[in-house]
């Protein structure tokens, strides 16, 4: 039991002698004896009380400071003043005592201490002044004042005690608790959010996913000024401490007992373990609880290491948790970086990031706007002095260097930016990879990817991707959409044929936009995709091939009916060499669609939809807009033709960018197909040993889909498309294409898709030009006119695909296709059994000259500019 609450103890206090007087006297020990705590000073005596033959106590001396309940660190002003000892006394702590009106025959001489009642000349409890001159025992009216006072004052006392208590009691806490709670862990095993880390296929940023915008540091990585100047800031003592603030609990507690304002003053220590225990809110007993963890983590760990602790896990505003992240956040820098880089942090910025961490974000209770630079530049400069000034104070940095300090540049505060925000890059045109990127971490099994820690390899080229940006971004200076109508919109991907790895991918600016090349939810539905018209084609020359057709089969061009079902052939009247006939290849040139729709009635829309789907196309959508999987379909005759009808055979239901690119990758890759693709690597860091491991990679499994001889023979057909007329890559380079268009409507003329898709041995990507939002017809500039032009998938669309085919192919070898084989049987045609080829007629010609160059017509699923060479000229912008 304490001094308050015992009868024989009375550490530190004067005593009385004698009986006690009814006021809650403690009784000394023995008749008149004294305490036996009480110090000399405060033992003295003059002489017999009333209360036995024990001498009484007098005063301490004049000027020493009384010690004890009711005086604690009281100075005893000398000259005469009325000493309190009684419960519910004067507790004025550090207050001095004011003089009094002396009593006559005090034993002490001015200022002494008055007898007890009953003793000569003394008042009521040995009480001076001037309203008790000839008091005696005391009258009525002033007893009855003094008594309600006491019971006040008693009150408060009872209060004070109380808490005293509490503070006791919570310190044995700390101390004997500290013993029962387990160890507080490290950071990596906290699970505390991380940022991952999306890297292009370089290994450099492409964009960060996540909950927290974290990195996790070694702290012996770290460098000493940023380590001190953090310490400067917050824990001036940190090094010399065992980890808790006692005077900062105390007050802390006192604060919120009485209501007064919150307050911290937490270690390092203590803050690090309010992290570590997922702590909130600012309460005694919280205080208590960090208290104990503190004292563990002091025994359990160096102070170094408890300092890196806390430099991982304290959060700096701009979305940045630990000294990595801030450094990103606030200077576009690394801590990592040896002290010689021009990537390495400055004395000076260190002590900014130290100095934000007090309050690093606008307060909207208090109005207090933070220490970022940001929101509080003259504030932030002060508090950055402060941290300076302490550093000089502790002698980490010389005086002079202090002097010649300058408040840093800092970068500016951009919540969209790649560091400054727990997700980035996702608002950027690389926004729509960052959402493939999640589908796929998904499939693999990582399904913690938003706790942070991991590094994502993606497949994404970045000159590839900056390629495909340039040549089809609207706000791109000199990209081919520039200065084009508003309304026109452009989505390019490419794929690697032998890996499947998509190398480029640009779906439009935003990843939490429209992706123009892959699908959206819309309404609750999955939609996308554009009518791909004649590019399409390519696969329904590969199901003709598939059931051993030959190119050089002939069709019939001029059957433009079917019953009541007219065929349309884009405005074209279609012949080869005068006659109403052409061959599989000619047909596929010169992009006709009479033929196509009587091959794929032939063999069955189901053949056409199996190839696509074989190839790559994972999901078309009907002319009513639903959606079929058809990676789900294991039996075309399911979909087709009950929901793709024959004229699927010359591209009328819509596809995605994506999956045209990963269709054309597999004629590209000779008839086997490589799944496209955009995670190639997946890491974590390992809790225990800090290191990086695997935690998930691409499955390239190449399975054949196609006949390579039949593969050979159709990519021969393609070159011819690409090559002709000498406008195909820069040097020569050999390439195979089809394009493609789509109507408005069905009563209009104009296109409202366009396509080229195209490749080489090496890269396979797919370029649709439309537009934004509703559906219009599509209209450009052509090079050296300001009068619109109708777009055609051999201009525009091609522009972009020769453009972006150039640049991305610049650092790759030359490669050239196979020879044709002349697979199938040629005798199998419809409509002129037993036709041949004209004997003059080359392959490597365009067969009907007229057309070639200047293409005409246009209208439901034809592309008159099929067979047009791919033109070298960019659209003229308007002056």
């Amino acid at each position: 039991m304490n001094s308050y609450g015992d009868p024989n103890s009375a550490r530190g206090r004067a005593q009385v002698p004698g009986p006690g007087d009814g006021y809650g006297y403690d009784q000394a020990e023995g008749a008149g004896g004294r305490g036996p705590y009480a110090p000399a000073s405060a033992r003295a005596s003059t002489g017999p009380g009333p209360g036995g033959g024990a001498p009484a106590p007098v005063r301490p001396a004049a000027g020493s400071a009384s010690v004890g309940r009711a005086t604690v660190g009281r100075a005893s002003v000398p000259g005469g003043g009325h000493y309190d000892d009684e419960p519910g006394g004067d507790r004025s702590v550090g207050r001095a005592v004011v003089p009094g009106t002396l009593r006559p025959g005090s034993p002490a001489g001015p200022g002494g201490y008055h007898g007890p009642p009953g003793a000569p000349g003394g008042g009521q409890n040995g009480r001076s002044g001037p309203d008790r001159a000839g008091d005696g025992l005391g009258g009525l009216a002033g007893a009855a004042a003094r008594v309600k006072g006491r019971i006040s004052n008693r009150r408060l006392n009872w209060m004070i005690a109380a808490f005293a208590v509490v503070i006791m009691v919570a310190g044995g806490v700390v101390v004997g608790g500290t013993y029962y709670y387990d160890n507080v862990p490290r950071p990596e095993k906290l699970n505390l959010p991380e940022i991952s880390t999306i890297f292009f296929s370089d290994r450099t940023q492409l964009a960060k996913i996540g909950e927290a915008n974290r990195s996790l540091v070694p702290v012996e990585r770290v460098p000493d000024h940023i380590k001190k100047a953090v310490v400067a800031a917050e824990d001036k003592h940190f090094y010399e401490h065992g980890g808790i603030d006692v005077q900062g609990i105390m007050r802390a507690a006192w604060n919120n007992v009485t209501g007064g304002s919150k307050q911290g003053a937490s270690t390092i220590t203590q803050q690090y373990a309010r992290h570590a225990a997922e702590l909130t809110g600012i309460t005694y007993a919280r205080k208590v609880r960090e208290a104990v963890m503190a004292k563990k983590l002091e025994q359990e760990y160096e102070k170094e290491e408890i300092l890196g602790f806390y430099l991982n896990t304290i959060y700096f505003g701009r979305g940045a948790y630990g000294i990595e992240a801030a450094a990103q956040a606030f200077f576009g820098k690394s801590v990592l970086e040896p002290p010689t880089s021009p990537r390495a942090l400055t004395v000076a910025e260190a002590a900014v990031l130290a100095a934000v961490i007090r309050q690093p974000v606008p307060d909207t209770n208090s109005g207090h706007q933070g220490f970022d630079p940001h929101f509080n530049l003259p504030e932030a400069k002060g508090r950055w002095e402060y941290v300076l000034n302490n550093m000089v104070d502790m002698g980490w940095l010389e005086p002079a260097k202090r002097a010649a300090a300058q408040y840093p540049k800092v970068a500016k505060f951009d919540d969209k930016s790649c560091v400054s925000t727990n997700e980035c890059g996702v608002n950027t045109p690389v926004g729509n990879v960052v959402n493939y990127v999640k589908e796929e971490l998904k499939a693999m099994g990582v399904t913690d990817w938003k706790e942070g820690g991991y590094r994502i390899t993606t497949s994404i080229d970045r000159r590839a991707q900056a390629a495909a940006e340039n040549a089809a971004r609207r706000s791109v200076k000199g990209s081919e959409l520039d200065g084009q109508p508003k309304h026109l919109m452009a989505a390019v991907v490419a794929v690697e044929p032998a890996t499947g790895r998509v190398l480029a991918y640009y779906g439009g600016d935003s990843g939490v936009g429209i992706d123009y090349a892959g699908t959206n939810w819309v309404g609750g539905k999955l939609v996308g995709g554009h009518s791909p018209g004649s590019s399409f084609k390519i696969y329904t020359l590969a199901a003709a091939l598939r059931e051993n057709y030959s190119i050089s089969s002939y069709w019939d061009v001029a059957k433009v009916e079917d019953g009541p079902f007219k065929i349309s052939n884009a405005g074209r009247t279609a012949t080869c060499d005068g006659k109403p006939v052409c061959t599989l290849e000619d047909s596929t040139v010169q992009s006709y669609n009479v033929p196509f729709y009587w091959i794929t009635k032939a063999i069955g829309p189901d053949k056409v939809v199996a190839a696509a789907r074989d190839a790559g196309v994972r999901m078309m959508w009907t002319d009513s807009g639903e959606l079929v999987e058809l990676s789900k379909v294991k039996d075309a005759r399911q979909v087709a033709p009950a929901k793709f009808s024959t004229q699927v055979g010359y591209g009328q239901y819509a596809v995605t960018v994506l999956d045209h690119a990963n269709g054309v990758a597999t004629l590209a890759n000779r008839g086997v197909h490589n799944r496209a693709h955009f995670v190639v690597k997946v890491e974590r860091k390992d809790s225990e040993t800090g290191k990086w491991v695997p935690a998930g990679s691409e499955k390239v499994r190449g399975q054949r889909v196609f006949d390579t001889s039949k593969v050979d023979d159709e990519v021969s057909v393609l070159e011819r498309i690409s090559t002709g007329g000498g406008r195909g890559l820069a040097g020569g380079r050999p390439a195979a294409a089809k394009t493609g268009t789509w109507e408005l409507n069905s009563k209009s003329s104009e296109n409202g898709d366009a396509w080229t898709v195209g490749f080489t041995p090496q890269i396979a990507t797919a370029v649709w030009v439309g537009s934004v939002k509703e559906r219009l017809a599509l209209k450009y500039y052509p090079e050296g006119s300001r009068t619109l032009a109708k777009v055609q998938g051999s201009n525009l669309p091609g522009l972009i695909w020769r453009r972006f085919m150039n640049e991305a192919h610049k650092t790759l070898p030359v490669k050239s296709f196979a020879d044709r084989k002349n697979t199938g049987d040629p005798d199998i045609s419809v409509g002129v059994p037993g036709a041949a080829p004209s004997p003059d007629k080359k392959p490597d010609q365009c067969l009907i000259p007229f057309l070639c160059p200047t293409p005409g017509g246009g209208g439901h699923g034809g592309d008159p500019g099929g067979g047009d060479p791919l033109p070298s000229d960019r659209p003229t912008k308007p002056a």
